[in-house]
């Protein structure tokens, strides 16, 4: 009986690997009971390829002196970038997604959205639905201000954790 229980639970992880591949999450977990005292933990992950990228270093070598001018540009450029990208995560108005689902940005099709950049906002106010499992999660605001970003769109994926507004 361990064997088949043992080919099952196998069976069980190859599942949500396939389920993380193919609805391109990044974490997946599951708690799965057989009985009281017997039940299976499994979190598969991967890194997300945000996470995946790192800054490269290129040595060019002294022998080529026909790179070193077209190389030049290539540092200026790298400055930048980190410069430009800032983490809204870190933001202290960024409202972030409580769980995975998918994010409406307005009560039902054809509805006006429920905010948009620079509406002023109440403590509470609905910012946008987040739904998991077909149910619909209202994401309210944590306190009143005005939403300087809106982090994502209409019927994106979400982790937990994802930034999806900035009130200020």
């Amino acid at each position: 009986m361990t064997d088949t229980k043992h080919e099952a639970d196998v069976a069980f992880i190859k599942a949500l690997a396939e389920l993380l591949r193919e609805n391109d999450l990044t974490e997946l977990q599951v708690k799965r009971e057989y009985g009281e005292e017997d039940s299976l933990n499994v979190r598969v992950s991967r890194l997300s390829q945000t996470a995946a990228v790192a800054p490269v270093q290129v040595a060019v070598p002294a022998a080529a002196p026909a790179a070193a001018p077209a190389a030049a540009p290539a540092p200026a450029a790298a400055a930048e970038a980190p410069a430009a990208v800032e983490d809204p995560a870190s933001h202290p108005g960024a409202v972030t997604s409580p769980m995975v689902g998918t994010v409406y940005m307005q009560p039902e099709p054809g509805a006006p959205a429920f905010i948009s950049v620079g509406a002023s906002v109440s403590e509470g106010d609905t910012l946008l639905i987040v739904e998991a499992m077909k149910t619909m999660n209202h994401i309210h605001a944590p306190k009143s201000g005005t939403i300087k970003r809106i982090l994502v769109g209409d019927g994106d994926a979400v982790e937990f954790g994802t930034p999806l507004v900035i009130v200020e």
